[in-house]
């Protein structure tokens, strides 16, 4: 897709207007070499935080992208170390009772600031119910992001305050609403890039399948970016393909595909980062596979141990994405105790945020039930609201 032995396709003026093959063909690019994932994943920073180096013909997966800057790499940790303070302190806030539920993504927050960091102000981001920490890294209310999971009524923040679609429970339903908004963004001549986010058990859903192909035929400036932690809740990969990896799936739909390591932070941006570059500069859209693993349960009502050993969790721990940064980062002199503190507290202050706004309670208004189902309310919904405030009175004159 974006390694620089499989040469980045030209630019949208100089395609065609039926498919990108006549264009790649007057560059000398083959549809195989553009479409295909590299035959690694792309990796820039080994588990224990060393730079991977390049092997003798100097191609090693991972250097054909350019490190990400300093500071790029500086605000990401940062991000990084919130994001799992945020999943550790949701956690306790489930167990306290103050939260429904809560699916962690502990192990992917690489994954989730990449996610965040690679988008511009005007591109829009996709989430899914795991990706809190994404959203809260795009800058939405950290309180506003668990609204949802505390059991209200709405999503909890404006989708266009911060071009963030609302968290999507169903599976993929979030890629046919990033593709219509990529259609839209296109036909109005706007350069917004949207970054749809999913899973691995998403991929073996029939939304999957629509929103990649209408993506491709229309060409959408769409990274369809799937963040594989190995289990649909309880079913492992292998019982859901067996592509050679799930980038591969990209070729079928005559896109662009690339596979990462997810918890390297560094490789993420580097990857993503380009893939949104393509996308903004006329490339169409593009998949990029992530591998990452979930630490902890699909959620607080799931018992993991069901499914998977707890030496699969060991062997993972070793890959941690916040150790791993920690290290390169300190190794690099961009890392210290004294910016390691300040970080750390900056982190309490989001904890803290998320303590005190899901504290208060909630001002429940049973009428709410009918208030936002259609913009004016049929004859039914007035009955039902009617006969509801009716109970509701008899109650209250009882009391």
């Amino acid at each position: 897709m974006i390694s620089a032995n499989r040469v980045a396709p030209p630019k949208s003026e100089d395609k065609p207007a039926g498919t990108i093959a006549g264009s790649l063909r007057r560059f000398g690019i083959s549809e195989e070499d553009y479409m295909l994932p590299a035959r690694h994943q792309i990796q820039m920073v080994s588990p224990d935080g060393a730079l991977v180096p390049l092997d003798e013909q100097g191609t090693q997966p991972g250097h054909e992208y350019p490190i990400p800057a300093d500071q790029e790499l500086a605000t990401a940790y940062e991000q990084l170390v919130i994001g799992r303070r945020v999943n550790d302190q949701n956690s306790a806030l489930v167990r306290q009772g103050r939260m429904a539920v809560y699916p962690s993504s502990h192990g992917q927050e690489a994954c989730q600031v990449a996610a965040a960091l690679c988008l511009s102000g005007g591109d829009w981001m996709f989430p899914t119910y795991r990706d809190s920490v994404a959203i809260m890294a795009r800058g939405v209310d950290p309180v506003q992001v668990m609204t949802l999971f505390r059991g209200d009524w709405h999503g909890g923040y404006n989708p266009n305050e911060r071009n963030v679609g609302i968290q999507s429970t169903p599976l993929t339903t979030q890629l046919l609403h990033a593709v219509g908004v990529a259609h839209a963004a296109k036909l109005r001549g706007e350069e917004t890039v949207v970054l749809a986010m999913c899973g691995d058990g998403a991929t073996s859903e029939g939304d999957f399948h629509e929103a990649l192909n209408f993506a491709a035929v229309f060409k959408l400036p769409v990274i369809f970016f799937v963040q594989n932690n190995k289990y649909a809740i309880s079913v492992p990969l292998a019982h859901q393909s067996v592509a050679p990896s799930l980038a591969h799936k990209a070729v079928g739909y005559g896109m662009a595909g690339e596979r990462v390591d997810g918890n390297d932070l560094v490789a993420l941006l580097a990857v993503l980062g380009r893939a949104v570059k393509l996308a903004r500069e006329g490339s169409g859209p593009l998949l990029v596979e992530a591998h990452t693993y979930r630490m902890q349960a699909h959620t607080n009502a799931d018992d993991a141990t069901r499914y998977r050993e707890d030496s699969e969790v060991v062997e993972w721990q070793a890959k941690d994405p916040l150790a791993r940064m920690r290290t390169y980062l300190t190794d690099r002199g961009l890392l210290d105790d004294a910016v390691e503190s300040r970080i750390a507290e900056r982190a309490e202050v989001v904890a803290a945020q998320l303590r005190e706004g899901l504290s208060e309670d909630l001002s429940v208004d049973p009428q709410d039930l009918f208030k936002y189902v259609f913009s004016s309310p049929t004859r039914q919904l007035e009955e039902q609201s009617a006969l509801l405030a009716d109970e509701l009175s008899r109650e209250e004159a009882t009391k």
